[in-house]
């Protein structure tokens, strides 16, 4: 296949050093005679096919061009498309050339990174429908080389009202947790944690329900509802729910004792088998960074060294709700580390505001992991990451001549609009679990809610409510920032820096 690569003059050389290392792809360069190559047009790629005497199968022109090149195909037989946006991802793009066609719409760059993200996920779903687990709790697969399933735990959910919790159930389906852990608030009674199973499980039948408490009361008032999973159980507490665990076949998750040593774990996992338990999860306890984190991940290679074959549980909150950092890279690291160890289950809250989203982190961080696994690779270029701030492959910098250039100065002026200002922040509307960019025009109290600074922005202008430009300038500003942080589940204040 022999593609040509329609451009303009500002970008030829960039054009030209991106695929001067292609190998066996035909490629050639057709400048235009115009400077931004995003302005392509069926003008002036027809000027330029004038002079070009070979024949090529495919024409691509820039990813942010805008014209309809539909008449030109037919005129000259030969189909034209969008390659990338940026020159630096056209050798990437190249590398589907003869797997995946070209779109007239789509700019190549996001048609591919579409494309490979749908494939992993197909990949995912055939590699664990091919999974023989070590056991299923309610058809979700544990063990036996399946992806490590994430367990979200709903931190004091026997506080909650039916409502809360069914808004916090919501909220971590939504962010892809496999099974939902009941936390039992200190001095909680039976009773509340059986409101609590009943209601979750009134609300999600069909996801595995597990209760959190060492209180062998409260463990047997979870059974009794009906939960499907309880952690955790030790020495202390193992004679009085053992019965109606095995009686239940409810999975339980082991801990060892007070001394937290595998020895002591081992004990607990034979002590359970003993009272007829065959579904077991094993969980030798992560500690957080300060408190000894490097030796419990030991005490986890000790186990699997030991035994290979009881499913795993790894307690990654233990450490991303304990240090100041941002959760994402912190959730990825650990998932890497659970997946070498051969885990089965990552255990998360989002208890404090900046390990909010962990539970999606460590979703598709699980994801990654058996990726990788498979493709017996480190977890990158899978399809799916979790780079929220940092970018793959940087965007080249703009490289000017310092000649009459206008150095810009901030105006400390400020004139009032006749017609008012606004209000803005993020908020959330009663029955809608996604927030909303929110912006109230103060003299006339109309409310503009929406997803993204420019919805927000074009609403104000259609709607006449600005009439001088250092107030667009400023709420264009202002939406941005609230835009940045509704993306990256931030707080925002308005006028306040968002970093």
């Amino acid at each position: 296949m022999r593609i040509l690569l329609a451009t303009g003059r500002k970008a030829e050389e960039m054009v030209k050093d991106a695929i001067a290392n292609l190998g066996d792809i035909c490629c050639d360069v057709l400048t235009q005679d115009l400077n931004i190559a995003a302005f392509s047009t069926p003008k002036s790629l027809r000027k330029a096919l004038e002079k070009y005497s070979k024949n090529c199968d495919l024409i691509l022109v820039p990813g942010l061009c805008k014209s309809d090149f539909r008449g030109l195909e037919k005129d000259i037989a030969t189909p034209v498309r969008l390659g990338p946006r940026n020159a630096y991802d056209i050798g990437e793009a190249l590398k589907y050339a003869d797997k995946q066609e070209f779109s007239s719409r789509v700019p190549a760059d996001v048609l591919f990174a579409e494309k490979r993200k749908e494939n992993a996920h197909k990949l995912l779903y055939k590699l664990e429908d091919s999974v023989k687990a070590t056991f299923e709790i309610k058809g979700v697969k544990i063990g036996g080389g399946a992806r490590m399933k994430v367990c979200a735990e709903m931190v004091d959910a026997t506080l909650m009202n039916e409502h809360e919790l069914q808004r916090k159930i919501g909220y971590f389906m939504k962010s892809g947790a496999d099974i939902l852990d009941i936390g039992v608030h200190i001095g909680a009674k039976p009773a509340a944690v059986k409101r609590a199973v009943t209601a979750a499980l009134a609300f999600a039948p069909d996801i595995p329900i597990s209760v959190d408490t060492l209180d062998a009361e409260l463990i047997l008032a979870g059974v009794e509802s009906g939960a499907d999973m309880v952690l955790s159980v030790n020495k202390e507490n193992i004679a009085a729910v053992a019965d109606a665990i095995a009686e239940t076949d409810i999975v339980p998750v082991v801990i060892p004792d007070s001394e937290a040593s595998n020895e002591s774990l081992f004990e607990n996992i034979k002590m359970v088998k003993e009272y007829g338990i065959k579904r077991i999860i094993a969980d030798p306890v992560l500690n957080a960074v300060g408190y000894g984190i490097a030796e419990s991940v030991y005490n986890y290679y000790r186990f699997r060294l030991r035994d290979k074959s009881t499913a795993l549980f790894f307690g990654a909150g233990n450490v991303t709700e304990l240090i100041d950092a941002d959760s994402v890279g912190v959730n990825a690291a650990l998932a890497g580390i659970a997946s070498e160890l051969d885990a089965d289950i990552l255990f998360t809250p989002e208890y404090s505001d900046k390990a909010r989203g962990s539970v999606r982190e460590l979703r598709v961080a699980s994801e990654l992991m058996m990726l990788s696994k498979t493709r017996r690779s480190a977890p990158k270029d899978v399809g799916l990451d979790l780079l929220m701030l940092k970018e793959k492959r940087r965007k080249p910098v703009l490289k000017i001549q310092d000649k009459e250039l206008v150095v810009a100065n901030a105006d400390e002026k400020w004139r009032l609009d006749p017609k008012g200002g606004f209000r803005i922040g993020i908020c959330e509307i009663e029955g809608d679990d996604d927030k909303k960019i929110y912006a109230e025009h103060v003299p006339t109290g109309k409310r503009i809610v929406g997803c993204s600074a420019r919805a927000v922005m074009d609403t104000i202008l259609r709607l006449e409510l600005v009439s001088v430009l250092e107030h667009v300038s400023y709420l264009s500003r202002e939406l941005t920032k609230a835009e940045l942080a509704l993306r990256l589940d931030r707080g925002y204040e308005q006028d306040e820096t968002l970093f």
